[in-house]
This record gives structure tokens, C-alpha cells and sequence, in this order.
């Protein structure tokens, strides 16, 4: 029997089985081994394998964006009317056969916009070019689900798209719950709560690590969670991606059909044929990325208002530590404060520190440390002396190769 034969299996005794306190325990196991064999089927294929290559596109720009959605719903369309990059559009199906990138260049930031292959029902399961579809939108900052307005199946189309990027691990505007989970080498399982909890019960968290074999181990909820969310923190390879919902030519739809779309929560309607909407499309693209601008100011001088840091949410955090990171790797061991221009401090200039937020358009100017050991090292190997897997001796040692 097969991975897939297995999964199908699996949820037709979930469907069938009731839910009450009796069948609890059961159901626990039945999801948990469900959980187990999607994360076997979405594995990479091993050394030698016969199939297909995924797509190899370098990372270029502030952000990446994934379109996504079934076949001539006008993904192409989108990408070369806001990047300018040909691709080719056609009355067929399956116009796009590779991966086809594109720039949008908006607010002084580039974000990458990448126009994948049209994924099919059961491309989770490897149908057609499904998971290397999917890998790639794994890598991604936003997902635009594009489907197709004026066929009728809208809503059909967006369903069966939620359901195979939630097979692969993709949790679309969800976040991971509050719960705190650690894994131990001795001792017995742990649970503890600081809330009231509903939707999963003591029992239910001891069957599931049972069932992944885990005898020892902390866990603290800070909230209430699902068995389901639980499961996902327990595989710890779930991907949270923020998600827009297009509905493309919704020039071919009636106005009622229109307001009910726009009345939806994360969506959008667009028309590229007829322009509609495009003018805030990539405003809408720059709200869902939170995509932060920082200009950098050295000391006596002007600020540098032409080349931005810029930072995301989703990749570093947008706080003063992402911004020295982003310079240079070595800036934040000899870090002392920052001076911060703009709407994040209360008043300009506020002497900050590595854990301030910065908001958009914010001006800083870093302060690094001075002393004697800046003196001795400017090649910052100071940092080198405070690695824990080192003897005293062996930190004297190179200290004294260092003043010598």
C-alpha cells in the first residue's frame, strides 16, 4: 500500500468516526499518524532519485511573492503587466511550464514576483509539477492565490488551493500558537498551563507524544491550541506565510458578485485587461509584506536617503539588532546604542537600544564601543574569547598571540 493509499485511508476514518470524549484518544492517533505520513510524502526525494529537478531561481530583492492558483487564471497576465517581463500568455492551458521572475520596484524596494506553473487537484501527492510548485512558494515572503472570477468555480478553485498548500505544511495567515515545547533526555512528560484549556485536554497531549514516541518532555500552554496546531508544533516544519486572495478578471463578473468578493477578509479584485484595481495592487503587496525602510546616518553627516535598509517582518524582524545584522554580521558584538530619527521614538534623537522596533522610514545612527579592546583588535577576534566550548587557558593563549 502506498503513502497516498495510506493518507486515504486514514481520512475516511477520520470523516466516519464521531467526536465525543470516547473517541478522543483514537481520533488523536489517527491525526497524529496522518500528520506523520503527509510529512514522509513531502520529503525530498533521495540521492539518485528519478524525479524531477525543482526550479532554481536565486533570491533577488527585499522580498519574494508567489503566484499561485489552476491553469489560466492569468498569472502571466499579472506578471508582465507590473513587472514587464515577457511571459507568454495564452487561450490554453499550462502556457507556463518553468518558473518565470519579475521585479516590481515600489517605494525604493524591489520584490521579487515569481509566476509559477499551474498546480492541479493532488499535486500534494506529486501530481503534475505540484511539488516543486509548492517548494518554492515554502521560500517565499507572500502568497497570492489567484483564481479565476468570471468561471463560476471561484470559490471551488480557492478551497482545493487551501486544502493542498495545508497538506504540505503551509498555514496561511495563521500563527503559531503560544504554547512552549521541549523535548528531554531523562525525566517524565511535563504539562502545565497558565490558561483554561478547551479545545485539547492533558490526555490528549500525552496520547499524541505516545504516538511520536517522546516519553520526556515540557510542555506549557500560554494558550488554548487544537489538536491539530499542537501536532504542527510538535513536527516543527510547518511554514506560517502571510496570504492575498486575487480574484483576476473580475471584469467578467456582476457588481453584486464584486461586492461580495471585496467584503471577504485578504482579498483583492483586479482586472488587468481593463485596469481595475491595478493602481494599488502594489501598495496592497507592500501592507502584507510589512516591508520597513531605515536610512542609515553617519556620524556629522547627512542621512543616506537613496540607498534604504530595508527590513521584513517575516524574515528578520524589523528591531535596531536586524538593521546592524543587515550592514554587517560583526556590527552587533561591538554595538553600544543607536540614535533613531522618525515615528518609533517619542522624541528625535533617542538614544536606543538592539531591541527597538523601527518603523518605516526611520533614520539611524550606530554607536560602537570604545576601549582598549577595540584598540588591540579591529578585526573584531575579540569575540572569539567568549566561546563557551574554550578553556580559560585556551582564551589566555590568544589574547596573548593578540597583543603580540
Amino acid at each position: 500500500m502506498t503513502l497516498v493509499e495510506k493518507i486515504k485511508d486514514i481520512e475516511k476514518e477520520i470523516a466516519r468516526t464521531q467526536v465525543n470524549k470516547a473517541t478522543m484518544s483514537h481520533l488523536c492517533t489517527l491525526r497524529a499518524k496522518l500528520a506523520k505520513y503527509r510529512t514522509e510524502l513531502i520529503a525530498p526525494p533521495k540521492a539518485g532519485s528519478s524525479e524531477g529537478t525543482g526550479f532554481d531561481v536565486e533570491k533577488v530583492g527585499d522580498a519574494r511573492v508567489a503566484l499561485i492558483g489552476f491553469p489560466s487564471v492569468g498569472k502571466s497576465t499579472i506578471l508582465s503587466h507590473f513587472t514587464g517581463t515577457a511571459s507568454e500568455a495564452a487561450a490554453y492551458e499550462f502556457t507556463t511550464l518553468t518558473c518565470i521572475p519579475g521585479i516590481i520596484h515600489h517605494k525604493d524596494c524591489r520584490i521579487q514576483l515569481l509566476d509559477l506553473p499551474g498546480i492541479i487537484e493532488g499535486a500534494s501527492e506529486g501530481k503534475g509539477r505540484g511539488r516543486q510548485v509548492i517548494g518554492v512558494a515554502r521560500s517565499c515572503d507572500l502568497i497570492l492565490l489567484v483564481v479565476d472570477a468570471g468561471s463560476g468555480k471561484a470559490d471551488r478553485q480557492r478551497e482545493l488551493l487551501e486544502h493542498e498548500l495545508r497538506v504540505v505544511g503551509l498555514r496561511l495567515n495563521e500563527r503559531p500558537p503560544n504554547v512552549y515545547f521541549k523535548k528531554k533526555s531523562s525525566g517524565p512528560v511535563s504539562i502545565s498551563s497558565t490558561c483554561a484549556l478547551e479545545s485539547i485536554s492533558e490526555s490528549d497531549v500525552r496520547q499524541l507524544l505516545h504516538e511520536y514516541k517522546i516519553n520526556s518532555a515540557e510542555v506549557l500552554f500560554r494558550e488554548d491550541c487544537t489538536v491539530d496546531q499542537f501536532i504542527d508544533l510538535i513536527e516543527g516544519n510547518r511554514k506560517y506565510v502571510r496570504c492575498l486572495y486575487v480574484y483576476n478578471k473580475i471584469d467578467m463578473s456582476s457588481i453584486e458578485e464584486c461586492r461580495r468578493i471585496m467584503a471577504m477578509p485578504d482579498t483583492m479584485v483586479l482586472s488587468c485587461r481593463m485596469r481595475l484595481n491595478t493602481d494599488v495592487f502594489a501598495e496592497r503587496l507592500w501592507d502584507y509584506l510589512g516591508l520597513v525602510r531605515v536610512y542609515t546616518k553617519p556620524r556629522g553627516k547627512k542621512p543616506d536617503f537613496d540607498d534604504p535598509i530595508v527590513l521584513t517582518e517575516g524574515r528578520h524582524g524589523t528591531t535596531v539588532e536586524a538593521a546592524c545584522k543587515h550592514v554587517h554580521r560583526s556590527l552587533v558584538a561591538t554595538f553600544d546604542y543607536a540614535m533613531v530619527w522618525g515615528s518609533s521614538v517619542k522624541h528625535t534623537p533617542q538614544r536606543v537600544g538592539l531591541a527597538h522596533q523601527m518603523h518605516d522610514e526611520d533614520v539611524i545612527q550606530v554607536v560602537k564601543k570604545r576601549g582598549n579592546d577595540l584598540k588591540l583588535d579591529p578585526s573584531n577576534q575579540l569575540a572569539g574569547w567568549k566561546d563557551p566550548t574554550k578553556s580559560k587557558n585556551a582564551m589566555r593563549k590568544a589574547k596573548a598571540k593578540l597583543k603580540t
